[in-house]
């Protein structure tokens, strides 16, 4: 009878049972196989690549069993909470494909009926079950104050003994419930503590979906499970919520493997049907050698943000984490090169079970495959989205010259082999800027590439004949080139290597030298797409400009 009073006088306004919960959120009526995950940020900050990651496994293993992806904001601990982070979350997701089924929609909204689902909003369903606790001996108040609470730690750490509050050393855990009331009444402040029944003896054998069998110890702490502010700790309230929210898997960051001790426990005392755990491994990076963690502070690639400010397509960066996810995503694109990513079947057998590697270079390999396969109109759509927030000049010369920015963005596009120039939007400047007047017209002649072969005073000669001699009628590259090979045998260039390398002091140097002198003087460029494709995408007005600005270089 005093548990009870005790659990009264803790919680004098709780009035339902953790039976009306478990009534009000029945299990979920989904066909056999089906999971139900969840992606459950802090809205402390803004969004790091690695919940990108761990957002897509979850989302991929739902939406492939016809299951539920919820969102959950886990937003206990108030005083780090940053404005917009909900927003931004939502935000981020959708632009990367993932949109929920259930759960917050924006700041104050959601959808769903396992709601809410913003933790702050749920105190009367974790003091409901916390008061069930206390009245079956389970919980206690513990009034120890921070400064007793590190002088103990102190203390253990001087004699060896591991730190914590359990067993002899939790001061609190064998008040009665007479002695707790009469402090509470006297105004003593207090938190909730769970008395753990665990013993560091016994060990809990765990099968993880990634890691396989695991095992470790009981948890013998006696955990805090409501704070001074009446709100819940993480582990409490993570426990009730996945229970609730029925969450068959739970799929996370392996940096919460050392909380499963005392989340396999709380299952069990709150009497929950345990979902099946899986501990996805940390985004790592290459840091001279050695492998780190990727950092928010020391890698711009941490930030989601990077990846749109510098031009990566959104389902780029996708593929690129699919192919974290399962190594064999390589394979299956190749073998599917016009398939949807959404066919992939994401297996978490198949995942690394240690360390993914986060490697730039790979991303930009795999980004420009998705480009290289992107129909011209849906660069042309992708790239003036993005100079319209990111580069104003480009934006405005893109814009103006659509027709010619499609045919630009369809060089080598119709064929086998599509061209692979760009990885991300921010290159493509550099490699089109010759098609506008401009921005070709502000370089320098120090800027203009010539083949190593080759003088700026040999260039103009060669354009100087080449300027009246080309065939502006050309209607194909064979034919172009023909003509290229005729002018260039003209001016004493050898069109044949062999012939070249026997008897070099004959010629002037090979006709890719002729070439070379075109392309240097249409686009200043020593490497760009065929000179053909150039001169039609220019228009012989153009090309005959450049030609005679060449001369005055």
């Amino acid at each position: 009878m005093s548990l009870e009073k005790l659990a009264n006088i803790i919680f004098p306004s709780v009035h339902k049972t953790p039976e009306y919960y478990i009534e009000k959120y029945p299990k979920r009526n989904l066909k056999e196989g089906a999971k139900v995950t969840r992606y459950a940020p802090s809205p402390t900050g803004f969004q790091h690549i690695g919940g990108v990651f761990a957002a897509l496994v979850n989302e991929r293993l739902a939406s492939q069993s016809e299951g539920v992806f919820y969102l959950r904001i886990e937003d206990t601990d108030q005083k780090r909470e940053v404005e917009g982070a909900i927003e931004d979350t939502i935000q981020t997701m959708n632009n990367f494909g993932m949109d929920f089924n259930e759960g917050m929609t924006g700041q104050e909204t959601s959808k769903g009926e396992y709601g809410p689902y913003r933790q702050s909003e749920r105190a009367g369903i974790y003091k409901t079950f916390a008061k069930d606790l206390v009245a079956k001996g389970l919980v206690y108040p513990c009034f120890c104050t921070p400064e007793e609470l590190t002088a103990l730690r102190e203390k253990q750490i001087a004699e060896k003994i591991t730190p914590g509050y359990y067993g002899e050393y939790a001061k609190c855990r064998n008040l009665t419930p007479e002695e707790a009331i009469a402090k509470i009444e006297a105004g003593e402040e207090y938190i909730l503590r769970l008395k753990s029944p665990g013993n560091i003896e016994n060990r809990v054998e765990f099968h993880d979906l990634i890691k396989g069998d695991i095992s470790f110890p009981e948890n013998n702490q006696d955990i805090v499970i409501i704070k001074g502010d009446g709100l819940p700790t993480y582990h409490f309230a993570h426990a009730i919520d996945d229970a609730l929210m029925r969450t068959t898997h739970v799929i996370r960051g392996e940096e919460w493997l050392s909380s499963l001790p005392i989340h396999v426990q709380l299952f069990e005392i709150l009497g929950f049907e345990r979902p099946q755990y899986a501990h996805i491994p940390t985004i790592m990076k290459n840091d001279n050698g050695s492998k780190r963690k990727l950092s928010k502070r020391k890698d711009a690639e941490a930030a989601v943000s990077y990846y749109k400010e510098v031009g990566y397509p959104t389902v780029s960066v996708i593929e690129y984490l699919l192919n974290i996810i399962n190594s064999n995503f390589e394979e299956w694109r190749e073998e599917n090169p016009t398939a949807d990513y959404h066919e992939f079947q994401v297996d978490l057998d198949k995942m690394s079970k240690s360390g993914a590697l986060f490697d730039i270079i790979k991303l930009n390999d795999v980004s420009k495959n998705v480009i290289s396969k992107m129909k011209a109109d849906v660069v042309y759509d992708n790239y003036i989205a993005w100079v319209k927030e990111f580069d104003a000049e480009m934006y405005e010369l893109v814009a103006a010259n659509e027709k010619m920015s499609k045919e630009i963005f369809n060089i080598d596009k119709e064929g086998p082999k599509p061209r692979k120039d760009y990885a991300k939007w921010d290159e493509v400047k550099e490699k089109v800027f010759y098609f506008f007047d401009e921005l070709f017209y502000k370089e320098t002649a120090e800027q203009v590439e010539l083949p190593k072969t080759l003088t700026l005073e040999s260039a103009k000669e060669i354009i100087k004949v080449y300027v009246n001699k080309y065939n502006v009628n050309a209607t194909s590259q064979e034919e172009w080139f023909e003509d290229l090979k005729a002018i260039g045998a003209e001016l004493g260039y050898c069109a044949n290597r062999k012939e070249y390398k026997a008897n070099p002091d004959q010629f002037k140097g090979m006709i890719s030298d002729v070439a070379g002198a075109v392309r240097a003087a249409l686009s200043h460029r020593s490497n760009t797409p065929d000179i053909y494709t150039i001169m039609s995408i220019l228009g012989e007005d153009k090309v005959k400009e450049r030609f005679e600005k060449f001369l005055e270089v």
